[in-house]
């Protein structure tokens, strides 16, 4: 891994987020690239008489910059600061892209209302749309854990996300403990049906991943998200990893909605993985 991107908006959301990646970086040797989103309007930096006021409030958050990176726990790690006028939260991916980013960490309230610029809806926009794996935080307890969940339908269409997610599980050095949520209603499968699914899957993996179709959990319940939780807290799992398809929802089990409302529900760090 050598570069982490860590949208700022000066908050505590924010900060909880970059003390993360700085724990990554630092296992990692990686760069994190601080990425601010003024979202001024283009009459600020386009027109002649609020020119003047543009600059002003670039310079600003640039100072602001120096004073929010200034923290012990990002003493060794190389810290780049870009600052965008960006409005719509999609385009964190072109910084993702220009970077070559491989993680994008975040910090998140969920859906509770409150009014910093990361609510639930934004980091959403950003789970939707980033091509990257993007990681939730949603508290300042850091990132500590060695054991991780990862639900998977375990679809063909999810083979490479798949393959991204154990390696970068591996990569901070965490256990995998994979997991089929089996649903009610029409969505309901035998056992027998389930793990056959799951051999045709993992047959295409190759030996580096050294995973076979009994270390797949098949829990049940009544829907993926209390599965997924329930089988997190059971594991005592520490992060939940899944696949999303963003807003395409072309399968049942990870849709961008579900998946949304995983990473906006969960306690946990919550990372995804754009299908």
């Amino acid at each position: 891994m050598k570069t982490i991107i860590v949208p700022v908006d000066f908050s505590i959301y924010s900060e909880n987020a970059l003390k993360v990646a700085a724990q990554i970086a630092k296992k990692e040797n990686a760069t994190i690239v601080a990425v601010h989103m003024m979202g001024l309007s283009d009459a600020n930096l386009t027109k002649e008489n609020n020119s003047m006021e543009g600059m002003f409030f670039i310079k600003l958050t640039q100072k602001r910059f120096s004073a929010f990176l200034d923290k012990d726990y990002l003493e060794g790690i190389t810290v780049q600061q870009a600052v965008k006028n960006y409005k719509i939260f999609s385009e964190l991916d072109d910084v993702a892209k220009e970077h070559q980013a491989d993680l994008i960490v975040m910090g998140s309230h969920g859906s509770s209302g409150l009014q910093e610029v990361f609510v639930g809806s934004n980091t959403e926009k950003v789970v939707r749309t980033a091509s990257v794996p993007v990681l939730v935080i949603k508290n300042d307890q850091g990132f500590t854990s060695t054991k991780g969940v990862f639900a998977c339908d375990f679809k063909s269409e999810s083979l490479d996300v798949f393959k991204k997610a154990i390696r970068l599980f591996k990569l901070l050095g965490i256990d995998t403990q994979l997991v089929y949520i089996n649903l009610p209603g029409e969505y309901y499968k035998s056992t027998k049906q389930i793990e056959q699914q799951i051999v045709e899957f993992l047959v295409h993996l190759d030996k580096s991943f050294d995973i076979f179709p009994e270390d797949v959990t098949i829990y049940a319940d009544y829907s993926v998200e209390e599965g997924v939780f329930n089988y997190a807290k059971k594991t005592q799992a520490g992060i939940i990893g899944i696949p999303t398809h963003g807003r395409r929802g072309l399968a049942h089990f990870f849709s961008g909605s579900i998946s949304e409302d995983i990473m906006n529900h969960s306690e946990l760090p919550v990372i995804t993985f754009k299908i």
